[in-house]
């Protein structure tokens, strides 16, 4: 089974997105299932993993009860608040889900030395008891502390979104490089092969200026720790979900076809129990 393993839904308005810019118009409109169910099923993607974009319990609610009226909504990343004392109550609450497979807060809003904080940490701790994934959504800046952070919590399945985000607007390929080869020494951690055309410039990009990127995480991780993800609709800024496809296809076949199913679809389903 193909999977798309990192993907949103919203019911857009300016103030609860305010993350979505002016010279972001294509996607400043909702986006919903049968919207994506167009797109993937041609391509033959017959299931998803659907992540949050506001770091509300209402929108992880409402994320559930989507996977729950579609059945090719495999999982959720959702957010609850891991800072708060009441973080145990809301896993309480979400866990019994089938669907809820994974929790993600926005450190690439924060400051790096927040991974440092010790009610961070208590609630990251959580998550194994629970059995949960915690999605990292970083820049390249936060790598030293990410992998800091990972080796406190070395039972704890990581998955990294967007490939931590590296500089390939500017062209820059290292220190990232060295770092997501150190993180990937973790076992522990995987990787989302997605979100590298809006890190370029959304008009000129090539894939072939994506290339080094993609084969650094195939190098880092392997095929056997590396997820195919689209971020519809945010590539929409810069590709159609169609071109994103073709590109990732260009980026893997040189692997074995088993090494392709694994990216396709097979560490998705491991990674998050889907």
């Amino acid at each position: 089974m193909k999977i798309d393993a990192h993907h949103h839904f919203w019911r857009y308005n300016a103030e609860e997105y305010g993350w979505i810019g002016d010279n972001m118009q294509a996607i400043r409109r909702d986006f919903l299932p049968a919207d994506l169910q167009e797109v993937i099923a041609p391509l033959g993607i017959e299931g998803v993993v659907s992540v949050q974009a506001r770091q509300t319990l209402e929108e992880t609610r409402w994320l559930l009860e989507l996977a729950s009226q579609n059945e090719w909504i495999k999982g959720v990343v959702g957010w609850v608040p891991l800072l708060d004392e009441n973080a145990r109550k809301s896993l309480e609450e979400f866990a019994p889900n089938p669907h809820f497979k994974a929790v993600r807060h926005g450190l690439q809003d924060e400051a790096p030395e927040f991974m440092e904080r010790a009610d961070f940490n208590k609630g990251v701790a959580c998550l194994k008891e629970f059995n949960l994934v915690y999605d990292l959504l970083i820049t390249e800046r936060h790598l030293p502390r990410t992998i800091e952070l990972v080796d406190r919590h070395p039972e704890q399945t990581f998955v990294l979104d967007h490939i931590a985000k590296p500089c390939i607007a500017d062209g820059d390929i290292e220190p990232w490089r060295t770092y997501l080869h150190e993180l990937a020494k973790r076992e522990n951690v995987w990787c989302k092969l997605s979100g590298m055309v809006t890190e370029a410039d959304w008009h000129l990009w090539t894939s072939e200026q994506l290339r080094p990127y993609a084969e650094t995480v195939l190098e880092a991780f392997g095929a056997r720790r590396v997820m195919f993800g689209s971020d519809w609709p945010v590539c929409l800024v810069a590709c159609d979900y169609a071109r994103w496809h073709e590109v990732v296809a260009d980026f893997i076949n040189a692997l074995s076809s088993d090494e392709q199913a694994l990216i396709w679809g097979q560490n998705a389903r491991e990674a998050y129990r889907l």
